[in-house]
């Protein structure tokens, strides 16, 4: 079979190219060093499994043979690659070949920074990977960066070649050796390898037919393990995904186009385009045909590229995702990311950096560096940089909402890749963990509802008290001293005639907040509640006062928004040593015993504020001092 036999053939007159099309397809990824013989071990697949165009081993052994040059299964690869960059209709990046069960693509990613490009591509969707290692070698460093980069792209089946036996006297204790270190790597990162395979790509020991010069290996030949490897399962099942690409218009209409990533719609699906927000159905589906009796289709599916028009007209634009309503993606500007980082220059906390989401970019910010991960051994270092070649743990942020997914919950839609400059310096996946889903926080769903104006001016209020209303708002982490702050801050302020009153963590879920619980998005839905009713006793011209953790700097921007200048950020900023040796609640103790999920600090996030009205050591000062702290600052603020 050619490369391009399948795709150039007219599939309404070729019974053969259906039946080839009938025939199951799997995309692997072939990962080693360029020195371990993965060239040699590709060419020799193509030749043993007849996936060679007729006549090309015998015109590239004769060529080598007028040259005098020794011939390399390698140059049978260097063929392939050739002939698949003419083939106008496969994607550059893949080679084919088959064997007598299915088709293979053979995702051709020869180094880092390809990895990376294919963890954004539709090619990367790899159904599983070969990995190459030296038998002469062993496992070094790169390989193991090779299985964490597998572990970043979700690729779960793995058979691992132990390649240039031969060169080892096709000893057992030297490929056991091998098979157990590696083997105890990649189930250490999340990666279970199917199969350890003992070859030599040169000679053909284990390639397709099994090794006489290895009789005490009974495992199957590389051949065999990839044909019992199973393709993805469909992801038409799964919520539906589809990225904007563009906006075309047509005629009279704006025909929305993309490619659908996951999921199906159909015509009168009522969609939400994220981050927007935005909701319209789809009035028909556009698809391309140079058949003069194409009808135009009611339903598409995932891996499919259409275009749709919709029943109004809605702004819409490239990066947006379109999903049905009830199965949304999630919307937010922070979130953790496990990162391999190729920059030239070291990723660093507070560097700003271009995000690519699918069809989406943007600009993020480093947050928090959380840690360095040693692909050689997982371990973890503080560091406030990452250098080339290392995976780290990072924070990122943007300024405006994002529409992604966690990339435990969807592959597809959870990866990212980061730009500086001009050039990919970084790639990884997603986790929302410790952080919310906001799309819940910033949704209305009240309508038909005005404003009611007060009769009383805030300056009358004001004139009447004796004093601004406002809202201090204490954030800090748990054992800090917020609510011993709080209790006394309100009592002095009492004292001296203000109307003041203390909203406390724990008072609030008694009453107001007794239905939610501490997962992220409870927490936020906590936060934003107070937040309105803090906003409601400023505007009362009161002074309240907050006592919450508060982790989140979304969270307390929201609330800021709702007070508006009223809203006075203070930061409780004792360290975690000292809160933690505190734990007036028994708190710490047991989260680190883990008998408490999500606990801000240990388990979960804790964004300091960037810019505090007012910074409060509890480490550092007395009690007294601190209120005093606050006294003067609210005397200094709020009297009229």
């Amino acid at each position: 079979m050619t490369n391009s036999s399948v795709n150039l053939a007219s599939v309404n007159e070729d019974p053969a190219v259906l039946s080839q099309r009938a025939r199951d397809l799997l995309r692997i990824v072939i990962v080693g060093h360029v020195d371990h013989g993965k060239s040699t071990l590709v060419g020799r697949l193509f030749h043993d499994t007849g996936s060679l165009p007729e006549g090309k081993y015998e015109s590239i052994k004769a060529m080598c043979e007028r040259r005098g040059m020794p011939f390399e299964w390698a140059f049978l690869m260097d063929a392939m690659q050739a002939e698949r960059d003419q083939g106008i209709t496969i994607d550059t990046s893949q080679i084919w070949f088959k064997t007598d069960q299915r088709d293979y693509t053979i995702i051709d990613a020869p180094g880092h920074k390809e990895f990376l490009k294919n963890m954004i591509t539709g090619a990367a969707q790899s159904d599983a990977a070969l990995l190459i290692i030296d038998a002469a070698e062993g496992v070094r460093e790169q390989s193991r960066r090779h299985g964490y980069l597998l572990h970043l792209m979700g690729i779960r089946q793995v058979a691992v070649a132990v390649n240039k036996m031969d060169m080892v006297d096709y000893e057992q204790e030297q490929f056991d050796l091998i098979e157990e270190e590696y083997r105890d790597y990649l189930s250490s990162i999340g990666v279970t390898p199917t199969f350890v395979i003992p070859v030599s790509a040169r000679e053909g020991d284990n390639i397709s037919n099994q090794s006489a010069n290895m009789p005490w290996y009974k495992g199957p030949t590389v051949v065999k393990a990839l044909d019992s490897f199973l393709p993805s399962a469909p992801t038409v099942d799964q919520p539906l995904r589809f990225p904007i690409q563009d906006v075309y218009k047509f005629d009279t209409r704006r025909i929305i186009a993309g490619r659908i990533e996951a999921g199906a719609l159909e015509v009168g699906d009522e969609l939400v385009f994220s981050p927007s927000n935005k909701t319209a159905k789809v009035a028909s589906i556009e698809s391309w045909s140079s058949r003069s009796e194409f009808v135009a289709p009611t339903r598409a599916e995932a891996g499919e590229s259409v275009g749709i028009t919709l029943d109004e007209q809605i702004f819409v634009e490239r990066g947006d995702i379109a999903s049905h309503v009830e199965q949304a993606p999630i919307e937010t500007e922070v979130f953790r990311a496990r990162l391999f980082w190729l920059g030239n220059e070291p990723l660093s906390v507070g560097k700003t950096y271009k995000i690519k989401l699918n069809t989406f970019e943007a600009r993020v910010q480093v947050q928090e560096i959380e840690r360095i991960i040693d692909t050689t051994d997982l371990s973890a270092t503080d560091a406030q940089k990452v250098e080339r070649n290392q995976v780290a743990e990072v924070v990122l942020r943007a300024k405006r909402l994002l529409a992604l997914d966690s990339f435990i919950d969807s592959p597809r839609t959870g990866r990212f890749v980061l730009v500086d400059g001009y050039d990919i310096a970084g790639g990884g996946i997603i986790s929302m963990e410790g952080y919310a889903d906001q799309r819940g926080l910033i949704t209305q769903k009240s309508t038909n509802i005005t404003k009611v104006e007060h009769g009383i001016t805030t300056d009358a209020r004001a004139r009447r008290n004796g004093h601004k209303g406002g809202v201090i708002w204490l954030t800090g982490l748990s054992g800090a001293g917020k609510s011993t702050l709080a209790v006394e801050l309100e009592k002095r302020l009492f004292e001296k005639g203000m109307n003041v009153f203390v909203l406390d963590g724990d008072n609030v879920r008694h009453g107001l907040n007794a239905n939610l619980g501490f997962s992220p998005e409870d927490r936020a839905e906590n936060i934003r509640r107070v937040g309105e009713v803090s906003a409601l006793f400023a505007q009362a011209g009161a002074i309240a006062i907050t006592s919450f953790i508060s982790p989140y700097r979304s969270d307390r921007d929201r609330a800021r928004e709702a007070a508006g200048e009223a809203f006075h950020e203070v930061h409780v900023a004792a360290d975690l040593k000292t809160c933690e040796e505190r734990d007036p609640k028994g708190l710490y103790k047991k989260a680190r015993a883990g008998e408490i999920k999500e606990f801000t600090g240990i388990s979960a996030p804790y964004e300091a504020p960037d810019n505090p009205q007012l910074t409060v050591d509890t480490s550092a000062g007395s009690i007294d001092d601190c209120v005093q702290q606050l006294v003067d600052y609210v005397e200094a603020n709020f009297r009229v």
